[in-house]
């Protein structure tokens, strides 16, 4: 009897371990279309981080140009800009919203 009560457990055990192994790798991947974000999805964090979005952006702009010289305090005070404008006006586009605050065509 203590023999197939032992062998339930460790069954029972393992399962549970595969389970928590394969629930852990089970992480949904999303892909965003920066061309369709809104300023109020942008603003109010439902893509995840902006700043996020902000940095990737950044990079593409200046990899779009060739440049790799990243200003921190310019693209915080940009962000912050976008930000703002963002919030007072909430149905624009994400990038019409650069493009007015900053001045930056994204086109690809």
């Amino acid at each position: 009897m203590r023999i197939n009560e032992y062998s339930l457990n460790a069954k029972f055990l393992l399962v549970v371990f595969v389970a928590l192994l394969s629930s852990v790798d089970a992480k949904a991947q999303v892909v965003v279309d920066v061309s369709k974000i809104t300023c109020n999805q942008f603003a109010t964090y439902k893509i995840d981080n902006p700043k996020y979005i902000a940095i990737w952006l950044d990079g593409y702009y200046h990899g779009t140009r060739g440049d790799m010289k990243v200003d921190v305090q310019t693209f915080e005070a940009d962000a912050e800009k976008v930000t703002h404008y963002c919030l007072n006006n909430p149905d624009v586009l994400f990038v019409q919203a650069v493009n007015a605050v900053l001045g930056i065509s994204l086109k690809p």
